[in-house]
Parts: structure tokens; C-alpha cells; sequence
């Protein structure tokens, strides 16, 4: 079920709220069983098989969970334990996701003849194992109460609003909202602001700038770009748009549905677009995913407080998994050795701590780049593409077509423009100072602003527009 659809927003949202503040108002646990209740149902109406999956999930890593609390003091026993809890968990992510795509890699480079399985990858598999693993090592680390409830274990890993595509929800953020959370008007209002505001993010500017992407990067063929090189920047930067508010607007709407319920999710997102350089780029960008390697894996390593070849193999290490968290395909390998280099080359060269618009715009060029790759169907096809950007083996065919992008899709390249750089919240900040009426119209004509194009999402939700979502896939 997908948070822009009819289904979602006029009959699942509106029946799980009602049943929550209206039935269930006074009973904590109560609501914690109706939401658990409510996200199994939220995943099973796309996935009614994998939703014994999930189930199996949540009680095998509730189990792990109740040994790791009561062996903690016996080290021996309880590394074991964490190792097959991160080898069962790993094990089914490793199945789904990329046991079709080894066989398929050894089967080209071995001559060989394996049968080659078709295997359903189950949404959100990537996120919810993550959230999985995350509760038991915030137990061992003690960063959140073991619970002896397996339901309330459920609605962590199940909880709809990041079920499916995150934010991934660490443990030891929630642990102490599962049970001791409070819900409030303030909170709830704030919530709806940021659910609509996400899913214009959404609706308006990824689903409209995925149209215009899609149809470029089909141009690459085995002669290289049939096209310009301004049609390939173009292509480029459209992807790179629409990917960011593809998944900030659904992290929006995950934060805002969360706060809804009285939930306080962490940030995923924080202006990646307007980074100094690609470190600082990702610190902005898909927050839970950097935030998550670097408590459980880049630390545990020894993280940067090693020598240099040890430093260089720890972020190799933690590159290599971010590539292969993404998915199964070379592409998203290259993608994280990509930006391994660009981090090293930024801190061999000290760069990283410089700030001048000459930086800003190699960020964005290398931004663009990478995410070319990121978006490229195979190694070949990203090579040809990547070449493309600088004038090599373009056609020069479609000199008209950028014009004819610009023309129809203008509108929403400013609304991504305006979106992508803090202007709200500085205009937000700017006015809050003010006293009088002026604070006052302000926040009038913003939430009129936001009811509107709230509003002109609805015409393309009923439209069944196109609407593709990129991190369904991870």
C-alpha cells in the first residue's frame, strides 16, 4: 500500500486514527496492539505471503534479543549469540535479495548452467532487517530495555509509517516512545504539516521529474548516448532531483505519520543539495542508513581512530556493504567504491574542511555523476552515460528535446529548486520573529500555500498517474 494512493489516505489512515484516539484514547497498550495489528495489515495488503516473513522476523530476533539480556556478562556466549543473530537475519536478506543474482554472476562467469530461480524480493526487506538487528544489538549495547512482550517487539520492527521504506528506526530511539509516549494536538498538527508537505515532495516533483529521467536514460544504447550533452545533464539532473524527494518525501510522510501517533523519528534528510563537498553530503543525506553503518559496523572496526591502512580498509568495508544494502547489481557497487574515493580524496587533500563555490560545484557534479551510476541499469550502460556528461560518444540527436523538457515540465523544476535549498525554513525563522499581524499572515498564507498544492497532488493521485518508487526495491 503506498502512502499517495486513494486506498491509504481516505480509508487506512482515517480508520487507524479514528479507532485510536477514538476508541482507544486511554489504554497505552491497547494502542500499541491496534497499531501492530494495523502495520501487518498495512504490509500484508501488498505482501500477504511475506507478512509471515516479517512475523518470523520480529519473533526470531525477540528471541535473540531475551539472550543476548540474559547472557550479556558471559562474552564467549553471547558473541555467539549476536553471530547467528546477524548471520539469520543477513541469511534471509542474503536469499531474497541476492541469491538470484549470484547464480545468474556465476553462471556467466563460470559457462555454467544453474537453474536460475525466480525469486519475489519482499518490500522494505532491506529496512525492516536493519530495524531487526538494530533492536538487539541496542540491547547488548544497552541503549534500550530488553522486551519480554513480543508484540511490542512486533511494532517496533512493523510499525507502518517506516515499514516499507524507512527512515530506518534505530532501537534506542524508541525504545522508552513504545511505551511511555505521549500524543497531543501540537504534535498531531505537526504531523499532518509534515505528511502533506512530503507527499508533495512526492506526487508534484519526483513522480513528474521520473518522467523526464526515464525517457533520457533510455537513450543509452550500444553505440553510447543517443542524444546532446546538454540532454544528457538533463537526464542527470532530473534523476538526481527525483531520487531526493522520491525518498525525502517519503521519509517526510513516515516522520509526520509517526508524529501523528506520538512517535519522534530522527531525520533522514537534512538539505543534501546545498553540501559543501561529498563528506558533508553525506552527512545530510539518508541519515539512518550512515548513522546505522557507522554505530554498528565503522565503529565496532575501530572507525577512524586507526592508522591509515587500517582507516582506508574500515571505510572500504563499510562502502562495500552500503553498496550491496542497495541492491543487486554491479551499479550499486560502483556507486559506494565511488564515493569511498571521493571521501578518501577529500581527506587526503584536506578539501573537506575548505568552503568556496568551487567545491560546491564539484559536489554537485560528483552528485550528479554518482547517481548517474546509481541509476544505470548495468556497468556498461553507466560508462557510456557517465561519458556522455563530458562529450563522448553522444550523437548529437534530439537537439530540440531539452526545450521541449524544459517547457512542459518547468514549473516543477522550480518547485524542486525552491524545495531542495532551506528557503521555507529561513522565510519560517524570518517571520516567527516578527510581532504583530505579520507572523500571523504569514502562516496563513503558508498553510494556504501548502493546502493548495496538497490539493493538486489529490488530481494526480485520482489521475493514477505515474508513480514509481525508487526505494520499493531495497
Amino acid at each position: 500500500m503506498l502512502f499517495p494512493s486513494k486506498e491509504f489516505l481516505f480509508i487506512f489512515l482515517p480508520v487507524v486514527l479514528a479507532v485510536y484516539y477514538l476508541i482507544l484514547r486511554k489504554t497505552k497498550n491497547l494502542k500499541n496492539i491496534w497499531l501492530l495489528l494495523a502495520s501487518l495489515f498495512f504490509y500484508a495488503y501488498g505482501e500477504p505471503v511475506y507478512v509471515y516473513l516479517m512475523i518470523g522476523t520480529v519473533l526470531a530476533n525477540y528471541l535473540y534479543g531475551i539472550l543476548v539480556d540474559k547472557f550479556r556478562g558471559k562474552k564467549p556466549l553471547v558473541y555467539i549469540i549476536i553471530a547467528a543473530m546477524v548471520i539469520t537475519n543477513l541469511g534471509i536478506l542474503g536469499y531474497f535479495k541476492y541469491y538470484r543474482f549470484t547464480v545468474l554472476q556465476i553462471n556467466r562467469f563460470a559457462h555454467s548452467n544453474i537453474s536460475v530461480p525466480e525469486i519475489a524480493l519482499p518490500i522494505g526487506i532491506s529496512f525492516f532487517t536493519f530495524q531487526a538487528m538494530s533492536y538487539v544489538f541496542d540491547v547488548y549495547r544497552q541503549k534500550g530495555k530488553v522486551q519480554y512482550n513480543p508484540l511490542k517487539v512486533g511494532l517496533y520492527i512493523a510499525l507502518f509509517p517506516q515499514l516499507i521504506a524507512g527512515p530506518i528506526v534505530r532501537y534506542e530511539t524508541i525504545a522508552d516512545q513504545i511505551d511511555n509516549r505521549k500524543e497531543n494536538f501540537d504534535d498531531f498538527s505537526k504531523g499532518v504539516y509534515r505528511f502533506m508537505v512530503g507527499l508533495c515532495k512526492k506526487v508534484l516533483i519526483a513522480n513528474n521529474l521520473a518522467m523526464v529521467a526515464d525517457s533520457i536514460f533510455e537513450r543509452v544504447g550500444a553505440a553510447g548516448f543517443d542524444g546532446t550533452v546538454a540532454l544528457a545533464w538533463l537526464g542527470g539532473i532530473s534523476y538526481t532531483l527525483q531520487i531526493f524527494f522520491d525518498f525525502a518525501g517519503y521519509s517526510d510522510m513516515a516522520i509526520g505519520l509517526g508524529q501523528m501517533f506520538g512517535f519522534h523519528f530522527e531525520e533522514n534528510f537534512n538539505y543534501p543539495y546545498i553540501a559543501h563537498n561529498i563528506t558533508d553530503f553525506w552527512r545530510r543525506w539518508h541519515i539512518s542508513m550512515q548513522t546505522w553503518f557507522r554505530d554498528y559496523l565503522y565503529f565496532p572496526m575501530g572507525g577512524s581512530r586507526v592508522k591509515m591502512p587500517r582507516l582506508i580498509f574500515n571505510m572500504f568495508v563499510v562502502w562495500l556493504c552500503t553498496g550491496i544494502w542497495h541492491g543487486a547489481n554491479w551499479t550499486y557497487l560502483a556507486w559506494g567504491i565511488l564515493n569511498l574515493c571521493l571521501l578518501l580524496f577529500e581527506r587526503f587533500t584536506g578539501i573537506a574542511k575548505k568552503k568556496n563555490i568551487i567545491l560546491r560545484l564539484y559536489t554537485l557534479v560528483a552528485i550528479v555523476v554518482s547517481m548517474v551510476v546509481f541509476r544505470s541499469t548495468g556497468l556498461g550502460s553507466a560508462a557510456k552515460y557517465v561519458m556522455a556528461l563530458f562529450g563522448i560518444h553522444v550523437t548529437g540527436a534530439g537537439a530540440g528535446v531539452v526545450t521541449i523538457f524544459l517547457r512542459r515540465y518547468w514549473i516543477y523544476y522550480i518547485f524542486a529548486i525552491v524545495a531542495a535549498v532551506p528557503v521555507v525554513p529561513w522565510l519560517e525563522k524570518k517571520f516567527s520573529q516578527k510581532e504583530g499581524a505579520t507572523a500571523t499572515v504569514f502562516n496563513i498564507v503558508e498553510g494556504f500555500v501548502l493546502l493548495f498544492m496538497f490539493l493538486f497532488s489529490m488530481t494526480f493521485i485520482f489521475g493514477n498517474a505515474y508513480s514509481p518508487f525508487i526505494y520499493f526495491n531495497f
